[in-house]
């Protein structure tokens, strides 16, 4: 069962929330440093991350599942959320260029239709980017942020998933080295543990992040990406 709108918003408006918004985001643009002329979408609960793409980008989107519920995104100006199922996004085919996914996978009713459909509406060079809970980490724990909730992941486990959907993960990022503690003090430290985590425990960030590109083969019986790589993980 997913979070309730109310709840993630409450968290991303307190310090632990901003602060860990903010360490995210510093990873996310590293990946993606701009969207200049591109089609960009957001899939669950993505608006805090997507906001640095709104001046450049050709169209910006934010699809927020039924389960989780909706609320105006933007703040200001015009709204360009939607309240959608997660097995039938409201986009056309292959039409949005960068896909990022944040609280989506992890507590997800219908997993496999949701990156199906990733796959579906993501152009032929089409890049996505997932933010989810590792598993080898006090976030997934602990119920101080909406990270403590759901299937957390390991970074194969991950890369399985998206190659079973019709994605090739090309990069790896961690973020949230502080422990989830709602304390100011942690909140306005988080840069420091974000450097110290970096370079002392690399691989023990409270979330995982994972670019992966759109595989678009298609054999002669008209299966595409996402169907091959499922029939040739099945048992023979």
């Amino acid at each position: 069962m997913r979070l309730d709108v109310v709840d993630l918003k409450r968290f991303y408006d307190s310090d632990l929330g901003a602060a860990a918004s903010a360490m995210i985001r510093r990873r996310i643009l590293a990946l993606w440093p701009h969207a200049k002329g591109l089609d960009v979408a957001g899939i669950g609960y993505a608006g805090p991350y997507l906001e640095p793409y709104l001046p450049d980008a050709r169209r910006v989107a934010l699809a927020m599942p039924g389960q989780q519920g909706a609320l105006p995104w933007p703040e200001a100006g015009v709204t360009r959320a939607c309240l959608t199922e997660e097995f039938a996004l409201p986009f056309r085919d292959a039409c949005i260029d960068r896909a990022l996914l944040v609280h989506a996978l992890e507590e997800s009713d219908s997993l496999a239709a949701l990156l199906d459909e990733t796959w579906r509406v993501c152009a032929g060079q089409g890049r996505i980017i997932v933010v989810a809970p590792s598993r080898a980490s006090l976030w997934s724990l602990s119920d101080a942020s909406p990270f403590g909730h759901g299937r957390p992941y390991s970074r194969s486990q991950l890369a399985r998933l998206l190659r079973r959907h019709g994605f090739e993960p090309t990069a790896w990022a961690h973020a949230l080295y502080a422990p989830p503690l709602r304390w100011r003090a942690i909140a306005k430290s988080m840069e420091a543990w974000e450097f110290m985590g970096e370079w002392l425990w690399p691989g023990f960030g409270g979330v995982i992040l994972a670019e992966a590109r759109k595989q678009v083969l298609v054999d002669p019986g008209g299966r595409t990406a996402p169907a091959l790589a499922r029939a040739a993980a099945a048992p023979a």
